[in-house]
C-alpha cells in the first residue's frame, strides 16, 4: 500500500501516484510498478476523505483524477467517481476466523479465533432454503 496525499482542484481530486527524489543530477520522478504495491491509499484535507485505489486499475499512470461533480460537457465515460473510492463506503470486512469476538462467563468481550486460521466453517442457506456448512477461505 502506497499512502498518499491528494489534493483538490476545483471539482477533482488529484492523486499523484509516483515517486519523486532528488539526486545530484535533479530530481528523479519514478511510476510505481505492481511488484512495488498492490494500491494507492490518499487523503485529501479539502473533502476530509480517505480513498483506496487499486493498482491494477490505474496501473501506468502518474496521476488518478477523481470527480466530486460532473464535468461541465456531461461526459460520463472513463470518469473515476471520488464516492466510488472512498475507503469509508468500501467493504474489507468478510467472515473469517482472525479476531472473533468471543462471550466470556463474566460478560466482557475477549478476542479469539480458530487454528488454523480460517478453519471455521459457517451455515448458510442454501437455494432450497437448508442449511449447508461451508469452509470459511
Amino acid at each position: 500500500m502506497q499512502c498518499k496525499w491528494a489534493v483538490r482542484q476545483g471539482d477533482v481530486v488529484l492523486v499523484r501516484c509516483y515517486s519523486c527524489r532528488r539526486t545530484r543530477d535533479g530530481l528523479i520522478r519514478r511510476l510505481y510498478s505492481a511488484a512495488d504495491i498492490d494500491a494507492f491509499a490518499a487523503y485529501c484535507a479539502d473533502t476530509d476523505r480517505c480513498y483506496f485505489l487499486p493498482f491494477a486499475r490505474f496501473e501506468g499512470r502518474s496521476q488518478i483524477l477523481l470527480r466530486l461533480a460532473p464535468t461541465s460537457n456531461n461526459q460520463q465515460s472513463g470518469v473515476n467517481w471520488a464516492r466510488d473510492f472512498e475507503l469509508e463506503r468500501l467493504n474489507f470486512l468478510r467472515p473469517g476466523a482472525i479476531a472473533q469476538l468471543g462471550e466470556r462467563l463474566r460478560g466482557t468481550q475477549e478476542v479469539g479465533g480458530s487454528s488454523p486460521p480460517g478453519s471455521i466453517t459457517h451455515e448458510v442457506p442454501d437455494a432450497a432454503s437448508r442449511m449447508v456448512r461451508i469452509k470459511s477461505l
